[in-house]
């Protein structure tokens, strides 16, 4: 029997990695390759669907953004921050998913404030979650932790891959190859190994399957012609990219009592180790134009924007022991130019060599050295690096906090066309993929530029994102099977991405791209496949939403609601949505009104359409109502009748009667089952109703 999982710290001790001797090939289900938040979430949804999986990370550290890139502080969009109210729930019950939602409960617990649960325990001003990378890194070990006690979990650190193994697809053109494998290097002891799966998942924080695979991909900004997005110029410029940060966790002591980082070489002689780019001040502007100054540990300083540990229960105050993660450090101000804190603008590390890469993740270090070293010598001087919450000697993060990847051409791009305000006019939502296998939200487009010229620069209703959606097609390579997109690398533009890179976004992708493996192995059949056929795709949906996982915005349906399900999938497949596109609102408990019924219908039962020239019934005369096309369509097939006099009363309620009497005509074989939960009496049909019993149908 295998020993108990023990960790310390946040770290595994080291008989529970799997460590493969040079040249030893292994053999699992699903091989997820990387160490992001997405390698993290895909891997526990695979164990939790009872698959095998090998996960092959660059770190001891599961977790990616939240851990290894030492920013446990959620980049939360406004619905995940919202608080209930009278017809809107929190948002913690339906912006995210259960899994996520127990990951970020189980924090609460282990990092409690002055002995009592909070809500944020850290307490900063820009996030309303946050822990210690330590914290979060325990919380998810614990989760997998009997999947490693058991076998099913293999877990091998400090590995990166260096080959993508292929076989031709032969049933397909000379194009298509078959992902097969992965040969990856011991970067401590300087050997190789081979992981063989029947799936394999990208989910690499930038992109690096894709790089030495040789597979289709994009890189920085794109062109027009490439997406589509009217925003962007007529030739690409890869070298447009995000900037990195490398983060680090300080702690306020008492005067006197702080620590020296001391500076790096080069300190303020090197152009990325400029001083004139730091500052210990924030900025902003009332009301009225004015700017007003806060210092450092101040209410809204940089000190609190992103705590993440703090003693007192009175969130505004910053006393000696509270901990922070420095990724920021930015202010526009009224007497200088523009401060960009520690993060490295100069160079990139996605389409460049291993040596350029590294040489720009050094130099990106030594610039966050370098902002604490002026911290600490301008007038901040009570600082102490937190060196064991970051598994480092200086409180620097182990990995650079990565916001943009190399990304797959895949089935299905998300552009911004799809996301942006300023494409969907008084509406709630952006676009709803009919594919959707998960959601996301951030109030805009969060681009951090580096220093290359030629960017575009969203404004207005441009910049602002509204609710989006994962389509699954997104997660598929166009030209490769047994490979799931995951992590930064999905289906995604410069753009986008700006958007779908969120802690809590990755996490969802992960998840999607997780159950997509997962189906993949139960079914034996390529993501591909899965991701085009719509049969498959609604039996996802459904896995994922039986799973607790959202895949439509509604802010009133939670994820352990009863009718979860079927009204999330109905909603995707737009047969039931909202009565408004202007809220997010599904109004479970409301009524339905019998043209509501028969336009529900005629969607699920994919009925030609019908536009007599002469109306069927008095009251829904052609452009005088609605729903005139879809009443007439479901009336030529001979499933529905009037209510007497020539009328149908198409804005009257709709009984459970009467829809007893619909699905018998349309779907008499399913008609116990699909009210096996709802009575059939007189009383009014009510939203949930309708979603319960269509969603019996369409299953059927």
């Amino acid at each position: 029997m295998p020993g108990p999982v023990l960790q310390h710290n946040g770290i595994f001790a080291d008989h529970v990695f799997t460590r493969p001797q040079p040249g030893e090939v292994l053999t699992c289900s699903i091989l997820v390759v990387g160490g992001s938040t997405a390698a993290y979430s895909a891997t526990l949804t695979a164990l939790r669907a009872n698959v095998d999986v090998c996960l092959v990370q660059p770190q001891a550290v599961v977790g990616g953004q939240f851990t290894a890139q030492a920013l446990p502080a959620s980049d939360d969009g406004d619905l995940l921050r919202q608080r209930a109210t009278l017809v809107a729930l929190d948002g913690e019950q339906f912006a995210i998913s259960r899994s996520q939602r127990a990951f970020r409960e189980r924090q609460r617990e282990l990092q409690p404030v002055n002995g009592r649960r909070d809500p944020n325990p850290g307490g900063g001003w820009v996030s309303p979650f946050a822990t210690t990378p330590v914290v979060a890194a325990t919380a998810m070990n614990e989760a997998i932790s009997p999947y490693l006690n058991n076998g099913q979990l293999r877990l091998i650190p400090w590995a990166d891959p260096v080959e993508v193994l292929f076989e031709q697809v032969s049933s397909e053109s000379s194009q298509r190859r078959q992902v097969t494998g992965v040969v990856c290097h011991d970067r401590q002891r300087g050997h190789q190994f081979t992981v063989m799966a029947k799936v394999t998942l990208e989910a690499t924080d930038l992109g690096d399957l894709l790089d030495i695979g040789e597979i289709d991909s994009r890189v920085g900004q794109e062109a027009r012609f490439q997406t589509g997005e009217a925003i962007l110029p007529d030739e690409p410029r890869p070298q447009c990219q995000q900037s990195i940060t490398f983060d680090v966790i300080v702690e306020r002591t008492p005067s006197g009592q702080g620590k020296p980082i001391g500076a790096p070489p080069g300190y303020d002689q090197d152009p990325w180790l400029n001083i004139h780019e730091f500052t210990s001040r924030f900025w902003t502007k009332d009301g009225q134009g004015k700017w007003q100054k806060w210092d450092f540990f101040s209410d809204f300083g940089i000190f609190r924007y992103r705590r993440l540990k703090r003693s007192m229960l009175y969130e505004k105050a910053v006393v000696p022991g509270d901990v922070t993660v420095i990724n920021w450090g930015t202010s526009s101000e009224p007497d200088r130019t523009f401060c960009c804190g520690n993060d490295y603008r100069p160079g990139r590390l996605v389409g460049v060599s291993r040596e350029e890469r590294q040489k720009h993740s050094q130099r990106a270090r030594h610039r966050t050295q370098a902002y604490i070293h002026f911290l600490q010598t301008n007038g901040v001087a009570d600082l102490k690096p937190r060196g064991d919450l970051t598994w480092t000697s200086d409180g620097i993060a182990l990995e650079p906090y990565v916001r943009e990847a190399r990304r797959g051409v895949a089935l299905t791009t998300i552009r911004h066309e799809d996301v942006a305000e300023r494409f969907f006019p008084d509406q709630a939502r952006a676009r709803c993929f009919s594919d959707s296998v998960g959601i996301g939200q951030y109030h805009y487009l969060d681009l951090h530029g580096n220093d290359e010229p030629g960017h575009v620069s969203p404004k207005g209703k441009e910049v602002v994102a509204l609710p989006f959606t994962l389509p699954l097609g997104a997660l598929v390579p166009f030209n490769t099977d047994g490979l799931v997109l995951s992590a930064k690398s999905l289906g995604t533009t410069h753009i986008t991405n700006a958007a779908y890179r969120m802690h809590p976004v990755e996490w969802a992708i992960g998840e999607a791209s997780g159950f997509l493996a997962v189906f993949a192995v139960w079914t034996g059949l390529a993501p591909r496949v899965l991701a085009t056929d719509q049969a498959h795709i609604r039996k996802i949906q459904g896995f994922l939403t039986r799973n607790g996982i959202p895949i439509f915005w509604f802010n009133d349906v939670a994820h352990d609601d009863p009718d979860f399900e079927a009204i999330q999938v109905l909603a995707t497949a737009n047969v039931v949505r909202s009565e408004s596109l202007k809220t997010l609102h599904f109004r479970p408990h409301g009524s339905v009104s019998r043209a509501v019924v028969a336009a529900a219908l005629v969607n699920l039962l994919g009925l030609e359409k019908k536009t007599p020239p002469r109306p069927t019934f008095l009251d829904v005369p052609p452009g005088g109502h609605w729903a005139y096309e879809v009443i007439e369509t479901l009336h030529s097939h001979g499933l529905i009748a009037g209510v007497g006099g020539n009328r149908f009363a198409p804005d009257q309620p709709m009984t459970r009667k009467q829809l007893g009497f619909l699905i018998q005509r349309a779907a008499p074989e399913v008609l116990d089952l699909a009210f096996a939960r709802t009575p059939r009496d007189n009383q009014w049909l009510q939203r949930r109703e309708l979603s319960r019993v269509l969603y019996e149908v369409m299953k059927a």
